[in-house]
């Protein structure tokens, strides 16, 4: 997988110095991404708009599994990574193990963190380390009416063992 986009967590912390030097504003979406749908290009646009350079983590197959069950991810990371690394929007992707991404906004402590529109910024469980260095949490994206599990539901019926 040779994409720029796609680094590892010095890497990106890396990157993220180079841009602040620049004078860059760094925004922090995540998810798992499991199967790219209307909702999730919308949430990463919200994101991007709101300025700046664009980091998205995406859940490892594991945190993914342990978020929504047996069955899941139905694509590995590194592919999910690779599709959302693809949108014109996205500046950088990360793959993180963690079952959320407190760690990584301690890390690279982002100007802002995007959550979708099925969060209020009273909700967003990374509020607090947002919080800890006067970054701000922003909700985006258009309401929560896509889903991976709904599509899954709807679309390509129950699964089977």
């Amino acid at each position: 997988m040779s994409n720029d986009k796609i680094l590892g967590r010095q890497q990106l912390r890396e990157r993220v110095e180079q841009w602040r030097r620049a004078g860059e504003r760094i925004v922090l979406a995540n998810g798992g991404f499991d199967l790219l749908h209307v909702g999730h290009v919308r949430y990463l646009r919200g994101a991007k708009e709101l300025g700046g350079k664009l980091v998205v983590a995406v859940n490892s197959d594991e945190s993914v599994r342990e978020l929504k069950g047996e069955g899941r991810p139905i694509m590995p990371a590194e592919e999910r990574a690779e599709i959302v690394a693809a949108l014109g929007d996205v500046d950088a992707v990360v793959i993180f193990d963690e079952l959320d991404v407190r760690a990584l906004i301690r890390e690279i402590r982002p100007d802002i963190q995007a959550k979708g529109t099925d969060y209020t910024a009273e909700s967003v469980p990374e509020r607090d380390a947002v919080a800890e260095y006067g970054g701000r949490v922003a909700i985006v994206g258009d309401p929560k009416d896509h889903s991976t599990s709904g599509i899954i539901r709807s679309r390509l019926g129950p699964r089977r063992p």
